[in-house]
């Protein structure tokens, strides 16, 4: 009897559980998602990748901290050391990079103080040179810093560059050769794409020769550098980082075929086409049209796309790759174990014997952190905006 009133006690608290649960305001089920999501063992990645791509994405530059690592298997506990400027102006891309940056104060929030972004501008500098010294088959092209800094404002430097050479090498991979001609063949998934469901409007653009082009800093920034409100920018890369590397082209895509009345009301030429296509409209339904680009994306998948004679002579290396990075992200470990694992390292390390220290050492070590300590000031409320908070209060946001 006693055993009886045990299970209907625990099938009882399981059912509150799960009344509370279909209760709870949708923003609030999303973060408990989240939070069971990222302390299952291993991660649940299906779940997140949902969170990221549903209606309001990730909610927070807090959550994102801890689940875009998760999207890109990122170990946190592991990232890269601070970037080195030694040798940097060598670098054969360091002048085009220098000039981007510079040229890149509109991305920087309004009202920042112009110490605190020039700090910002170079950790921006030294994340994408530090990127490309690793890698030295990719290629920097203008609009990479575009993506770079959207990373750094909100994750900070040494996360950025995890993030930067992960995407580097998959989704942005194709964008980096030493030519155009990858990133002109990704944009020729354009139309074939609106040819599937609006042949008028499909016709209409070849007719007036507009080509491609008009999209081209769109998917190279994944629209960074075109969208002027922030929050839009990070909508769209939850829903990037969480989605096949051709979504960014499926979006450009839903986005014409939005404006459709306006592009076969405009005159058929390449220059009024062309002019209207260009100026991205910044009050977009977001959300409504990145539900479009799924539907889409999964009614026209880039292999039915690839039948176009336009798409079927070149190799794209994202593509080729997704499935083994897919793959790699399904077993991660949640932060708790890997900090555990962590802090098992450093006790071994401590419980082997160190030989002692020379008194010339010590000094300069002193020096290093006084040095560290006088340029912190100009930094510190930089640093402060893209800290990371590794342990966010996810529970005590939704109760």
């Amino acid at each position: 009897m006693k055993k009886a009133r045990k299970r209907l006690s625990v099938s009882g608290s399981q059912a509150s559980v799960r009344k509370h649960e279909e209760q709870l305001p949708w923003k609030k089920q999303k973060l408990l998602d989240i939070h069971q999501a990222l302390n299952s063992d291993p991660v649940d990645i299906e779940t997140l990748r949902r969170a990221a791509v549903s209606e309001g994405g990730l909610l927070t530059d807090d959550i994102r901290r801890k689940v875009w690592p998760k999207l890109l298997s990122i170990n946190v506990y592991s990232l890269p050391a601070k970037p080195s400027k030694d040798d940097r102006e060598d670098h054969k891309d360091y002048r085009q990079v220098v000039l981007d940056v510079r040229r890149s104060m509109r991305r920087f929030p309004k009202g920042m103080r112009v110490d605190e972004r020039e700090v910002l501008q170079e950790q921006l500098i030294d994340i994408i040179l530090d990127v490309l010294r690793r890698n030295p088959q990719l290629h920097y092209y203008q609009g990479y810093h575009d993506i770079v800094v959207t990373f750094l404002l909100v994750v900070g430097e040494k996360m950025t560059i995890a993030i930067m050479e992960k995407l580097s090498n998959h989704h942005l991979r194709d964008f980096m050769d030493p030519t155009m001609d990858s990133t002109k063949h990704v944009l020729n998934y354009l139309m074939p794409i609106l040819e599937r469901v609006d042949r008028e409007l499909h016709d209409f653009m070849i007719r007036s020769e507009v080509g491609t082009i008009f999209a081209l800093s769109w998917l190279i920034t994944w629209y960074g550098y075109v969208l002027s409100d922030f929050r839009h920018v990070l909508r769209l890369y939850d829903f990037f980082l969480a989605s096949h590397p051709l979504m960014a082209i499926y979006f450009a895509a839903v986005i014409v075929l939005y404006r459709q009345k306006e592009v076969k009301s405009s005159e058929c030429d390449m220059a009024s086409v062309h002019h209207l296509l260009s100026q991205m409209p910044q009050d977009l339904p977001y959300e409504d049209l990145i539900g479009r680009a799924q539907r889409l994306f999964m009614s026209c998948p880039p292999s039915l796309l690839t039948q176009s004679a336009a798409l079927q002579t070149r190799n794209i290396i994202a593509i080729s790759t997704f499935t083994d990075f897919q793959t790699s992200t399904l077993k991660q470990r949640p932060d708790s174990v890997l900090r555990q694992q962590l802090e098992k390292r450093h006790e071994t390390q401590l419980a082997l014997p160190m030989s002692p220290q020379p008194a010339s050492t010590n000094q300069l070590i002193k020096m290093a952190v006084w040095g560290l300590s006088a340029t912190l000031g100009a930094a510190a409320l930089a640093v402060a905006q893209t800290a990371m908070d590794w342990a966010p209060e996810f529970l005590s946001q939704i109760f």
